[in-house]
């Protein structure tokens, strides 16, 4: 488990995080998102040991992580930018990596390159960025760590591959207990794979919920109400986070049971209304928008 308690940074006047309290379990995905800036990379460098918070405690299976490598050992770390050695290769790379990871599964990782069509003797500088991305998973996943830390691990990636990382990721999991934690901005690939969400904003934590209870406690809803005193009054009763008016159609999201909230726009007699799908995308933008931060007031 991971316990993140109160971890302030900064870097000169930049104050990354500030006292950001989190908990990551043991054996799910975990999807790190935010605004830019909020401290995504910052917390994966600070979880890694790369970085030094300056307030607050870290702790990985209960122990501190920077300048400990007992605990380093169970942490990999892939960056946003791929790293590579001057003129290395696949094959190079991989020596590097079982330098540090012991238990380096060598024989998946050559078997793994192979079916992807990598050729592990011709140098990295040479590969697209998505072929750089492949490698850097592949090294991942083969050192037997037990937490992965991914910075935009799917930026890159064409479609077919974003799938494969996904399913490695899901193997792992049942495999060897692999817990994943990924900081990304495609919030369509992390509400495929994420059990847990916390979402990051000038450096705190706005929430941290499992997906599926995220979506329970947020409703999204049109309707039409001919009676304009009784959509006044729904209006007042609902706890409403976004809305938007076409004409005489309201569409809604509101903070609560989507069954109790439905009760209540029954009540108004509407002359239609539904309930719809909300995406992780929607809940991003809704959460933060009531924090402050609205595309419609950014360049007004």
């Amino acid at each position: 488990m991971i316990e993140i308690s109160g971890v302030s940074k900064s870097f000169r006047d930049t104050e990354a995080l500030q006292k950001l309290t989190l908990n990551i379990r043991d054996g799910e995905v975990f999807g790190l998102i935010g605004t830019n800036g909020a401290g995504k990379s910052t917390l994966l460098r600070i979880l890694s040991g790369v970085l030094k918070q300056d307030e607050g405690q870290v702790l990985v299976d209960g122990q501190t992580v920077y300048e400990n490598p007992e605990v380093k050992g169970k942490i990999c770390f892939l960056s946003d930018t791929v790293f590579e050695m001057k003129n290395a290769t696949p094959e190079d790379m991989e020596r590097e990596y079982s330098l540090v990871y012991p238990a380096f599964n060598r024989e998946r990782y050559y078997d793994m390159l192979r079916k992807i069509g990598i050729d592990s003797k011709k140098k990295l500088r040479t590969f697209s960025k998505g072929m750089k991305r492949q490698v850097a998973v592949l090294l991942g996943i083969c050192t037997g760590a037990k937490y992965l830390f991914c910075d935009e691990v799917f930026d890159g990636l064409d479609p077919v591959m974003r799938q494969a990382v996904k399913s490695l990721f899901a193997q792992e999991m049942i495999d060897n207990g692999l817990t994943p934690v990924i900081a990304s901005h495609n919030l369509r690939e992390l509400e495929d794979i994420c059990d847990h969400v916390g979402l990051l904003h000038k450096g705190g934590v706005l929430l941290s919920e499992d997906l599926s209870g995220l979506k329970l406690h947020m409703c999204k809803l049109q309707c039409l109400i001919k009676d304009k005193e009784k959509e006044k009054q729904l209006l007042e009763e609902l706890q409403i986070l976004k809305m938007d008016r076409s004409g005489s159609m309201l569409l809604i999201v509101a903070r609560g049971d989507a069954d109790q909230i439905m009760e209540k726009v029954q009540a108004a007699d509407p002359v239609f209304a539904e309930t719809l799908p909300l995406t992780l995308e929607e809940i991003f933008i809704t959460e933060t928008g009531v924090s402050g931060y609205d595309f419609k007031d950014l360049f007004v």
